[in-house]
């Protein structure tokens, strides 16, 4: 199995940043796309950004383009969600994710972790 541990989510003001990380372990492999999911309160779990295994190739959701970075560093099994300007409209709790391909559904990846909380205010 794989497991995913994020971190780095906080309160903070619009127009600060933060960096989440996402720390993977476990059998892991090579063709692997990982990425983050978000959830609001009362919301369905969205999209915001992929990543794959080389790096070469990202995605991103229209309302995070510009904002947020998606990098992986595969020596150290992570992934990381530079997230700046952010808005309040960004505040949920981020999942980090892990699949075969890329798609923006969530029921077709195979491992996630708990989430870490983003909260921004105005």
């Amino acid at each position: 199995q794989v497991q995913l541990v994020e971190s780095g989510g906080g309160l903070v003001q619009a127009g600060d940043s933060l960096r989440l990380s996402c720390a993977a372990s476990g059998r892991t492999f090579s063709t692997y796309v990982m990425g983050w999911f978000r959830q609001a309160p009362g919301k369905e779990r969205e999209f915001v950004a992929a990543i794959s295994l080389s790096g070469g190739s990202t995605y991103y959701t229209d309302s995070v383009k510009g904002r947020f970075t998606i990098s992986r560093d595969n020596a150290k099994s992570t992934v990381y969600l530079q997230m700046n300007s952010l808005k309040p409209e960004d505040t949920a709790v981020y999942y980090c994710i892990v699949g075969r391909r890329y798609t923006t559904d969530f029921p077709t990846y195979d491992f996630w972790g708990q989430g870490t909380q983003v909260t921004v205010s105005s």
